[in-house]
């Protein structure tokens, strides 16, 4: 897996390693406060109480500066890490980065993406162009599978 080191929504710094011994949920989004990412990322904090209890921490991840992210968070209440990527390169690691059709035109951006990664650093789930509504059932049905 692609090692980062990120700036949360309250400043400090997130490193892929400081989830060691954990199952981790990595979300691409393309941009707080839109409807799609809200609907995505209050579906993850409405899970977060089944993820604690399966030991799983989630870090969303999208351009946004950390102010914006804190603002999101705070306005949706959200729980968990928020990790602003603004130049997109760990976007581009993980391969969540390309082509998208905005409103006809082709256009660089993050693609809507989720990665588990099992306590051992495995990855052993990966989704492209998941929808909002599908992060929580896919990785929890990733997780029963790999338990």
């Amino acid at each position: 897996m692609p090692s980062f080191k990120l700036l949360d929504q309250e400043g400090g710094s997130v490193q892929l390693k400081d989830f060691k011994g954990k199952h981790l949920l990595i979300y691409f989004y393309p941009r707080a406060n839109t409807p799609g990412c809200t609907r995505q990322s209050c579906a993850v904090s409405q899970a977060l109480p089944d993820f604690k209890r399966l030991k799983l921490a989630v870090v969303g991840i999208s351009p946004d500066k950390p102010e914006s992210q804190r603002r999101f968070d705070e306005k949706y209440q959200l729980g968990f890490p928020l990790l602003s990527d603004t130049d997109k390169e760990v976007a581009k690691k993980y391969g969540a980065l390309g082509l998208k059709n905005v409103h006809g035109k082709k256009k660089e951006g993050i693609i809507r993406s989720s990665f588990l990664i099992d306590q051992k650093g495995k990855l052993v789930g990966t989704w492209y162009k998941v929808k909002p509504e599908d992060t929580v059932p896919k990785l929890l049905e990733a997780l029963k599978n790999n338990r």
